[in-house]
């Protein structure tokens, strides 16, 4: 599991730098002939639109923004891959430990668990090794080691909520800035300003507030469902806790 996640993350990271490398040298491509001045009316491609105003927002908070989304992307993948290797058939795991406490005792339980990836097994693993000190402690080191685990399925969560807030307030200022600019180029020709000239200049101050909102939408929905995972393995890892103390107590019982 662990060499499974070096290899993702390095794949993410590959992704990420490649991601980079590719929009910059597209947006200088873009940009040498968008100075070319070729405005034939034909059907435009949308990765060749995209590019275009990519260009046409400006490269100084378009490439802050897109550096967002491909940062929140990484995050929010590497989340999906790791939630999904977590996941555990929690009945089919209690159905296993309970015939290996039958068959074999605790020794035999921990190995299944051993064998078993995800934190309900792991959580399993730590109420077994504290079997032997009573019911009791056993409960408290489930709930303790429950708590580490919940921490681990939400590692990386304030990152992804930091880039869904930054990604609209970096395009807000984007356009803020460019209207400064305009206004300013308005106040400099004293009012003598060509209406379209004007209105080009709003237009490309504007797609940064469009571009930051589409990051922070794009973002949120993978957020959301990151989020609702986390509440659903949360949820089985408490149903199994459960499950695996009656369990410790039928074993129990059944000894004396």
């Amino acid at each position: 599991m662990v060499r499974t996640k070096i290899k993702t993350m390095k794949k993410l990271f590959g992704f990420l730098a490649f991601g980079v490398f590719s929009i910059a040298n597209a947006s200088v491509a873009m940009a040498q002939e968008v100075d070319a001045g070729a405005t034939e009316d034909v059907a435009v491609p949308i990765t060749q639109m995209i590019k275009q105003k990519f260009i046409e927002g400006g490269p100084e908070f378009m490439a802050l923004v897109l550096i967002c989304l491909i940062l929140g992307l990484a995050l929010a993948i590497e989340r999906i891959i790791y939630l999904n290797l977590a996941t555990t058939n929690s009945s089919k795991l209690l159905e296993r430990i309970e015939g290996a406490l039958a068959s074999g005792g605790v020794d035999e339980a921990k190995e299944v668990c051993r064998n078993t990836r995800g934190p309900v097994a792991s959580i399993f693993y730590q109420g077994l090794e504290r079997s032997s000190e009573g019911v009791d402690m056993a409960e408290k080191a489930v709930v303790s080691y429950g708590s580490v685990q919940m921490g681990l399925l939400e590692k990386g969560l304030s990152w992804i909520g930091l880039f869904i807030a930054l990604a609209p307030m970096l395009g807000f200022m984007g356009t803020v800035i460019g209207m400064i600019q305009t206004f300013d180029a308005i106040s400099q020709s004293k009012g003598e300003v060509d209406p379209s000239v004007l209105a080009k200049g709003i237009k490309v101050a504007l797609i940064t507030t469009v571009s930051g909102l589409v990051v922070a939408i794009i973002l949120q929905i993978f957020y959301n469902y990151i989020v609702s995972k986390i509440d659903s393995l949360v949820n089985q890892m408490e149903d199994a806790s459960i499950s695996l103390i009656d369990l410790l107590v039928k074993h129990d019982l059944s000894k004396k």
